[in-house]
């Protein structure tokens, strides 16, 4: 008899060890998908900032009278610059100013007829569109990754091996207007 309590206890014992395994890879795998979901925002966040100069240069021949909302658009891109290493709770306030900017240098763009004919331009917003059309389906995916590691990192029993070794939850990619996730376009 005690033959056999000793081996439900050894079985017991794999057990718990095996289903703790199991927990910790989940929690490594999810941290990891939240990390490569990052990184795909982040591309696309960047690619945008790299096509704002262009645009920049495009539009200052054609809106002379509007040099505040171009120079705000350069300071808007300079500051999500200087924050690309915030989380993404903190990146998200910058990156939706930015966001802001574009919509109404794209609003302002309406005013002047020959910009809107402009080849350049309008390659330009088609890419700026583009990107944010990217940068939505890369946020959603993050927030599903988050998720999922937030649910993992709060729920019993992994968050007792989260706890233990230092997982945390993540933070969400969210816009505080949403308006700023859409995509810069217009109508012709």
């Amino acid at each position: 008899m005690q033959v056999i309590g000793w081996w439900l206890f050894g079985a017991a014992s794999v057990l718990v060890l095996l289903v703790g395994i199991h927990l910790y890879n989940r929690l490594v795998f999810n941290r990891a998908r939240v990390a490569e979901a990052w990184s795909g925002i982040d591309v696309q966040l960047k690619r945008r900032s790299s096509l704002i100069p262009a645009l920049v240069a495009c539009l200052r021949a054609y809106m002379t009278h509007e040099r505040d909302t171009l120079e705000e658009l350069t300071s808007r891109r300079g500051e999500a610059q200087a924050h690309e290493g915030d989380s993404a709770a903190n990146r998200a306030a910058f990156e939706g100013q930015l966001s802001s900017s574009l919509l109404r240098v794209f609003a302002l763009a309406e005013s002047y007829p020959e910009l809107k004919a402009d080849a350049v331009f309008l390659d330009l917003q088609r890419n700026l569109s583009e990107v944010e059309d990217h940068i939505q389906m890369a946020r959603r995916y993050y927030n599903g990754a988050v998720r999922e590691l937030n649910v993992l990192v709060e729920s019993v029993p992994s968050n007792l091996l989260a706890g233990a070794f230092g997982f945390r939850c993540a933070d969400y990619f969210t816009l505080e207007d949403p308006r700023d996730g859409q995509s810069p376009k217009m109508e012709f």
